[in-house]
């Protein structure tokens, strides 16, 4: 599975995001020619390379046209948060990216209904109402859908401190609309003397970011930086984002190991002794050849068995060998997903086991008795069976 991590140590935007999945190998023409599915006009997309404390990363800015600018035409900076969901619900948008899209105004909208006192439906955007805002979240949608994201974690996120103005006229840093988008998600209080988590970045953050799901171990397939727009004294104001492959964990079951050391058996009764603990329940069972009291050659025999099926196999072990006692632990153990398919072979059908190691490696092995059948049946080596079937299942 494919993730996307928000290592947000200069806080997150709306902008930062779309500049740092282009860093990561978006296409800005292909989110060009996907925003024109919206009925917006008189904007313009630009991303240029920047040197921000000597890290490489992409500024993406959207800018106005003159015209707009110079007439002082606010009628687009101020849009009803159901006009937007219109919008885009109207669009031909990729479904995928309809959905993410509208999840993060959804997000903005209930956000700014509570700071206001207001029904989410009633809620009016003022500057995330706007084009560049508006581009920024779709685009955002759009640059996920692009490179196969399928899960999003994030850092904390530095709140900053400080007064900043808006429409409402000056408010506090963090505003009180990201405040309430940032309630569930890790936070650094005081961090930071500016506002580093825009409402848009924040709204991105919190759609896309599940806080119960833990981050699971990645591997790291590139990482890209997209700029911001203030210089800022005490880190590089950028956002660094990991495009990833997440590990898969190893699942874990716990079992009771069960061992008992045999030095006066008659060895023929080994083979019918496993049998009978394979019979009784055990998930495994072993021999281990070993040197006793009085420098006597036994073995020690071990099973592994689920908690319920302790006293069957302990009592196949007691009755099928000549042990007069045994050790119980609990053990835990680790197993890879498999799954077990039928191949086709020259020689006939075989089962194949198929084990994946979270790096994708797979581990084939053909079922002995299988092979073991055929090659008796046609009189082939028993490895030229095996052979077959593990090019089989390739």
């Amino acid at each position: 599975m494919r993730a996307l991590y928000f290592d947000a140590f200069a806080g997150v935007s709306g902008d930062m995001t779309i500049g740092a999945l282009l860093a990561l190998g978006l296409d800005l023409e292909h989110v060009r020619a996907e925003l024109a599915a919206l009925p917006l006009q008189g904007y313009a997309l630009r991303a240029t390379p920047r040197l921000v404390h000597a890290i490489a990363a992409v500024k993406f800015e959207v800018e106005i046209e003159p015209r707009q600018a110079r007439e002082h035409d606010h009628s687009h900076d101020h849009r009803a948060y159901g006009e937007i969901r219109r919008m885009i619900e109207d669009s031909r948008l990729a479904p995928r990216v309809r959905e993410t899209a509208l999840a993060i105004f959804a997000r903005l909208a209930e956000a700014e209904g509570r700071v206001h006192g207001v029904a989410a439906e009633s809620v009016t955007f003022h500057e995330v109402g706007a084009v560049d805002s508006i581009v920024d979240i779709v685009g955002t949608a759009i640059g996920l859908h692009a490179l196969g994201v399928e899960a999003v974690y994030a850092s904390s996120l530095p709140l900053g401190t400080g007064l900043t103005r808006s429409q409402h006229g000056v408010i506090p840093v963090p505003g009180p609309a990201t405040v309430e988008l940032l309630r569930g998600l890790p936070v650094r209080v005081g961090d930071g003397a500016a506002e580093l988590v825009t409402p848009t970045g924040a709204a991105i953050v919190a759609a896309l970011v599940d806080p119960a799901q833990p981050l699971p171990p990645l591997r790291i397939e590139a990482v890209g930086y997209g700029a911001g727009t203030r210089t800022l004294t005490d880190r590089p104001n950028v956002l660094r984002l990991l495009l990833a492959r997440v590990e898969a964990p190893l699942a874990g079951e716990e079992l009771v190991e069960v061992a008992a050391t045999i030095d006066d058996a008659n060895p023929e009764l080994y083979a019918h002794a496993l049998e009978a603990v394979f019979t009784a329940g055990a998930r495994d069972a072993w021999l281990v050849p070993a040197f006793m009291k009085k420098q006597r050659p036994g073995v020690v025999l071990y099973a592994l068995a689920d908690a319920g099926a302790r006293d069957a196999v302990a009592g196949a072990i007691l009755r099928e060998t000549t042990a007069i006692g045994l050790r119980f632990h609990t053990v835990r153990r680790a197993v890879l997903p498999r799954q077990i398919i039928d191949v086709e072979t020259p020689y006939g059908p075989v089962r194949v086991k198929i084990a994946t190691a979270p790096d994708g490696t797979r581990n084939i092995a053909p079922e002995y008795e299988d092979c073991r059948r055929l090659a008796r049946e046609h009189g082939v080596a028993l490895k030229l069976v095996y052979q077959a079937a593990i090019a089989a299942a390739l």
